[in-house]
C-alpha cells in the first residue's frame, strides 16, 4: 500500500511562499490522481487542489486559484503544491491524498474519491 508523507510546512508571514511536498513510498503514484486537502482549527477538512495522473489537468478551490500551483513528478513519486501570496486564512494542516487507479473521474475533488492519506503538515501564516 502506498504511503504518503508530506513536508514543507512551516510558519511564514502573509505574502510569503511555501512549497509543500508529498513523497510516496511502497508503490507508484503513476496512473493515480492526487490532491491536497486542508483542515483549519475548528473546521472540517476541505478540498484545496487536485491533479490528474498525467499531470495535464488540475482543479483548484476558488480561494487558492492564481496563488497555488499543483504539479507532480511521477518518476520521482512526488506531488508538489507551490503556495504563493499566502494569507492568514490559509493556515491549516495540509494533507496529501491519493486517488484510485485510473479512476473515471480524472480530477477528483471529494474526499470519498481518495484512497490514501498522509499525516499532514502544518502551515501557519501570520499577519
Amino acid at each position: 500500500q502506498v504511503q504518503l508523507v508530506e513536508s514543507g510546512g512551516g510558519l511564514v508571514q502573509a505574502g510569503d511562499s511555501l512549497r509543500l511536498t508529498c513523497a510516496a513510498s511502497g508503490g507508484t503514484i503513476n496512473r493515480y490522481p492526487m490532491g491536497w486537502f486542508r483542515q483549519a482549527p475548528g473546521k472540517e477538512r476541505e478540498f484545496v487542489a487536485a491533479i490528474s495522473w498525467t499531470g495535464d489537468s488540475t482543479y483548484y478551490q476558488d480561494s487558492v486559484k492564481g496563488r497555488f500551483t499543483l504539479s507532480r513528478d511521477n518518476a520521482r513519486n512526488t506531488l508538489y503544491l507551490q503556495m504563493n501570496t499566502l494569507k492568514p486564512e490559509d493556515t491549516a494542516v495540509y494533507y496529501c491524498a491519493l486517488g484510485y487507479f485510473l479512476q473515471a473521474v480524472r480530477v477528483p475533488i471529494s474526499e470519498s474519491m481518495f484512497s490514501s492519506w498522509g499525516q499532514g503538515t502544518q502551515v501557519t501564516v501570520s499577519t
